[in-house]
């Protein structure tokens, strides 16, 4: 990443875990034992790939191993299932056009990120709101919600902006805490703001239109993005920080001309797939293009040398993906072939739980296990249970695939799996619990943003409502 600021890198320290968290992985541990058991004698695969999901998961086991090794387990010895139909289950779960987006997505946010992109959309975003108080930390969450139009990408986004911004506002006067804890929530936006990665997976997970997706995540973005930016002005007010000089209007023009080019991807890939001038997936391969050219040729700061590394980064953290997509979908198989969904839709129902609660229950569900798992894992396994209750309840779709995004994001800067917190921890030095706790009242912000969003549908929908009926 370009930037006139040195920003030292920390390695996050480790602590020994207490012994009241290794008791309850123990009890969690021999309850899943339990479970297994209970499977093999009452021949439920259901009960049985829970189990061995929870059983691994609390061993230590990665996500995408989990779900793999739970599902190969669960097939072998509860269904008839030949094994050598594993391969098929697991190629056709990833023979998807939509799934090709990802891979260039993740390209084009790194390929933006190297080329300067993000020290530009700082002081655009800097020379218009730098002079307010909090001035720094609103001009950090104002540059990641575009940058978040650009990476799709949460962690890519806290990194971007983050390594610059924080080092800045601790040298301009900001305490460290509130630093941040401004940037670490505000990457979250990278998975809300399209174009989005969590998106095209829950798009492929239920079928439904990638396009009309990445629509109705603007608007709630944007509210998310106002959100952060009012706390981090209260807060910079009553704590009294100082405050930047006021920008001239020579100084914003020139900013803006030289960001100018920063601000292309999130116009050509709206404005494209808007236009019906491509679909979703191409517009992704059009995003790589215009970073080449951008990073390449007009801001000049990518350079060939660099490439190979931009491709190496971008073929690792796309491999991981979708290692974790094709085994949560080998799992979401099982739950399909259970009808594992169909009994949940049909439980719920006889509750005669209505819309309301149903929500309610959503978002907690979604919080309790973005504790535990990735974003992907938790859509991939998750939609495809919700989707047939929410249905017939009468929720619309589009609407829940905005409150399941939201959701990754709380779990994006929630403990114990909260990626962005472990990011910012490693650039910091700052444990993991004091990254936790100095990005609270910006998480409560979401939380209550999450609520509106989730009663709301409007928020999510007017806009690709509006844009669909010409």
């Amino acid at each position: 990443m370009n930037s006139n600021l040195n920003v030292e890198t920390h390695q996050p320290v480790v602590q020994a875990r207490p012994l009241s968290k290794k008791l309850t992985s123990i009890f969690f541990i021999l309850l899943s034992i339990v479970g297994v058991a209970y499977a093999f004698t009452a021949n439920s695969v259901g009960i049985a790939v829970f189990s061995l999901l929870f059983l691994f998961l609390f061993v230590g086991l990665p996500i995408a191993v989990s779900l793999g090794l739970a599902s190969i387990l669960a097939i072998y010895y509860f269904t008839t299932d030949p094994m050598a139909d594993l391969a098929r289950q697991i190629y056709s779960g990833l023979d998807s056009f939509p799934l090709m987006a990802i891979p260039f997505f993740v390209l084009a946010g790194n390929i933006f990120t190297a080329g300067g992109v993000a020290k530009r959309l700082i002081n655009l975003t800097n020379t218009f709101v730098g002079h307010i108080p909090g001035g720094l930390s609103i001009a950090g969450v104002m540059a990641s919600a575009i940058f978040a139009a650009i990476s799709g990408s949460s962690p890519a986004t806290v990194v971007a902006i983050g390594g610059i911004l924080i080092p800045a506002m601790i040298k301009h006067g900001y305490d460290r805490d509130y630093a941040v804890g401004s940037m670490s929530t505000a990457g979250s936006l990278g998975i809300l703001i399209p174009p989005s990665i969590p998106m095209i997976v829950y798009a492929v997970s239920v079928d439904v239109s990638v396009g009309k997706l990445f629509i109705a995540g603007i608007v709630p973005g944007i509210m998310l993005a106002v959100m952060m930016a009012f706390v981090s002005y209260f807060i910079a007010k009553k704590k009294n920080f100082p405050m930047a000089k006021k920008s001239t209007v020579s100084e914003k023009i020139t900013a803006l001309k030289d960001s100018i080019w920063s601000l292309t991807l999130p116009i050509v890939v709206i404005g494209g797939i808007y236009q019906g001038i491509f679909t979703p997936t191409e517009s992704a391969a059009v995003a790589v293009f215009v970073g080449l050219i951008v990073g390449l040729f007009i801001h000049k700061d990518l350079k060939i040398n660099q490439l190979f590394k931009v491709m190496i980064d971008s073929a690792k953290t796309t491999s991981m993906l979708f290692f974790i997509i094709t085994m949560a979908m080998l799992f979401a198989h099982i739950l399909t072939f259970e009808r594992i969904p169909h009994k949940v839709a049909e439980l719920i129902i006889d509750w005669e739980v209505n819309k309301i609660v149903f929500l309610l229950i959503v978002n907690i569900l979604l919080f309790v296990a973005g504790q535990f798992m990735e974003p992907t894992a938790i859509l991939t396994i998750l939609a495809p249970i919700l989707f047939p209750v929410a249905m017939a309840l009468g929720v619309d779709p589009i609407h829940l695939g905005i409150i399941m995004v939201v959701n990754m994001e709380v779990g994006m800067i929630t403990p114990p799996v909260g990626l962005n917190l472990y990011v910012a921890s490693s650039m910091t030095g700052m444990s993991l619990m004091d990254v936790t706790k100095s990005a609270t009242p910006w998480l409560i912000a979401v939380i209550i943003g999450l609520g509106l969003i989730t009663y709301i549908p409007e928020i999510s929908l007017w806009l690709p409502n509006l844009l669909y009926s010409f």
